[in-house]
């Protein structure tokens, strides 16, 4: 999964479960900020990635990355989330605990930490 949508993904989940009210998200893997501007509810999505440039929207079970033209799926249970990136043709899982988020990339066979 791309590392920008990754962390989109990261951003809706931990809106979704806990409600952070950040408006950025914290990459440990790459250690920066990403702005991130707009709104997320269970029934909508349609935020800004800033260090990309280009939206992230649509319903949570069905999201559109318009900066890599690709749909990615996301279901919440409890404070985990799952889902699968239709551009990468790879499935992702992770979980949410206060601020911290944790996003396993099946992809790349690995765990992706985020703060936000």
């Amino acid at each position: 999964m791309d590392s920008n949508t990754r962390a989109c993904i990261a951003y809706i989940a931990a809106k979704l479960i806990s409600g952070s009210g950040s408006s950025s998200i914290y990459d440990y893997s790459r250690s920066k900020h990403i702005n991130i501007s707009g709104s997320v509810s269970e029934s909508s999505v349609n935020i800004y990635d800033h260090d990309r440039g280009c939206h992230v929207g649509g319903n949570p079970s069905n999201l559109y990355d318009y900066g890599r033209s690709a749909h990615v799926s996301l279901s919440i249970n409890g404070n985990q989330f799952n889902g699968y990136d239709y551009g990468d043709s790879y499935h992702y899982s992770g979980t949410v605990n206060g601020n911290s988020v944790s996003v396993y990339d099946h992809g790349e066979s690995k765990h992706f930490n985020y703060s936000v």
